[in-house]
């Protein structure tokens, strides 16, 4: 019998949050698969390890038995895994860099020239993450540092440093009404439906549809998307308007979609991240360091 970690992650968040909602926008995953998963690992193991009823998840004798083993084997495991990655690195050379959309907007190119410069012979790998992966891969271990947007899932428990802010602004169809408009107050906007990255991402989710900025309002969900693309597709398409960065006018320009300055809520934040793991890494700390002296 043989059990993968995915699994004794998904039971160690169902666990520790006593219920499937929370645990699943924790792990970024839908309720229904994490549901799926957990008896998967039931059946391998061949007992129950919870007791379900309406106010939660509840460990059994055997689930009791697990919780207090898994944390330490999981922890070792990612210690070796890492350990594994950044030697792996070391002898190739290579840093490897989690992204989301524009990265650092135009300083990114700055950044990994100068990281270059610091380091000679060493190579800054470029991986562009979906939306529906907001820390990048840096919280699954894929990375070693990443450029990201706050508000970050796990923030907490990772490094950040903020780089720069910018406005946001509101992407709509060109053919709604507002377009036309200089200046749109986001008050404005609290009854349309919004193009949203998926459910599981949590606060990542809230964020970019202003759920704290709405005095309360309920937002209404026109589509879901997780890439660039799709989310352009949908606007265009009529199925909703979605915040974003001021930036995004200059990178993701697009027949059929245009972008207007938004009043009434928060700026845009930009992040390099790591994990605390990297603290003592040279080549981390000098690609942190690039971040902050060309931003």
């Amino acid at each position: 019998m043989d059990v993968d970690t995915r699994l004794l992650r998904y039971f160690a968040a169902v666990a520790e949050e006593g219920g499937l909602t929370r645990a699943a926008q924790r792990l970024y995953v839908s309720q229904p698969a994490l549901t799926k998963q957990i008896k998967q690992l039931e059946e391998r193991l061949g007992v129950r390890l919870f007791t379900r009823s309406k106010s939660g998840m509840a460990l059994t004798g055997p689930g009791r038995a697990l919780a207090e083993r898994v944390p330490e084997l999981l922890a070792t495991w990612d210690r070796a895994l890492r350990e594994t990655r950044r030697a792996a690195g070391r002898a190739a050379r290579v840093l490897r860099v989690g992204f989301l959309a524009s990265a650092a907007n135009e300083a990114t190119q700055e950044i990994v020239a100068e990281f270059a410069r610091r380091r000679p012979g060493w190579r800054a790998d470029m991986r562009q993450a979906s939306w529906a992966n907001p820390t990048a891969g840096l919280a699954d271990g894929d990375v070693d540092v990443a450029l990201l947007r706050l508000p970050l899932p796990g923030q907490d428990e990772l490094r950040v440093e903020v780089l720069f802010s910018e406005p946001r602004c509101v992407a709509l169809p060109s053919s709604h009404p507002l377009a036309s408009r200089e200046v749109i107050a986001f008050s404005e906007l609290w009854d349309e439906a919004f193009v949203a990255a998926p459910e599981e991402t949590g606060a990542w989710r809230d964020y970019w549809v202003g759920a704290g900025e709405r005095d309360g309002r309920p937002v209404r969900i026109g589509a879901v998307t997780d890439q660039p693309d799709e989310w352009l597709s949908a606007i265009a398409n009529g199925y909703g308007v979605a915040l974003a960065p001021e930036s995004a006018a200059r990178y993701y320009a697009r027949p059929g979609v245009t972008y207007r300055p938004v009043t009434g809520v928060s700026a845009s934040q930009v992040a390099v991240a790591w994990a605390p793991a990297d603290d003592d890494n040279p080549v981390v700390r000098d690609f942190v360091l690039c971040c902050l002296e060309y931003t």
